[in-house]
């Protein structure tokens, strides 16, 4: 009887105090970047794998352990010579980075636009990066089977120097531009 009680007693705890683990949905995610072109246009890129979870704490209204691992060989930008050359070492050197990681915590979640205080790894180098981002949606998907998975929908937005990672090649001639702009849009699925 005595064990019922405590177990009646610490549910709420249990229920309350949790904080819901999401994992990124690999065939609802985008993680893209835009970077000037000799000056004529933008060049719009996309990287096709990455892993990525993260905690969202519904009583406190936050977001904690983000880690986003991004498979630097998995580069797309629609033109194969470019492509390899994004690959080598001139760039994203993926030999010897095959991974690039963002990881954020304790994030406080706004109506509107929450900034998400964290840190690129990239080529090794690790400096902070804030993203401004929005929950669009966090419900039960409308797909699926009987049992319909709870889902958040997010998007952020963040510029990133690549010369900060070390990145300079056709820098000097302005070939290539410095900075990068990422679009992030991604589901999750709580688990």
């Amino acid at each position: 009887m005595f064990k019922k009680i405590i177990i009646l007693l610490l549910i709420p705890i249990i229920v309350f105090g949790s904080e819901d683990k999401y994992v990124i949905d690999k065939t609802h995610f985008s993680v893209g970047f835009l970077v000037e072109h000799v000056g004529y246009a933008k060049t719009l890129g996309m990287f096709r794998e990455i892993d990525g979870s993260y905690t969202h704490d519904l009583e406190n209204n936050k977001i904690n352990d983000i880690k986003i691992v991004i498979n630097t060989n998995s580069v797309f930008t629609n033109h194969d010579k470019r492509d390899k050359h994004l690959i080598s070492p001139d760039f994203l050197d993926v030999e010897k980075h095959p991974e690039m990681i963002f990881v954020a915590n304790n994030i406080n979640i706004n109506k509107n636009e929450t900034l998400i205080n964290g840190s690129l790894t990239l080529l090794g180098v690790t400096k902070p990066l804030t993203l401004k981002g929005k929950i669009n949606k966090i419900g039960k998907y409308p797909f699926g089977g009987l049992i319909k998975p709870y889902v958040m929908g997010i998007s952020a937005r963040g510029i990133i120097k690549r010369s900060d990672y070390g990145m300079m090649y056709a820098l000097k001639d302005n070939l290539v531009g410095d900075d990068i702009e990422l679009i992030i849009e991604f589901e999750a699925r709580r688990q």
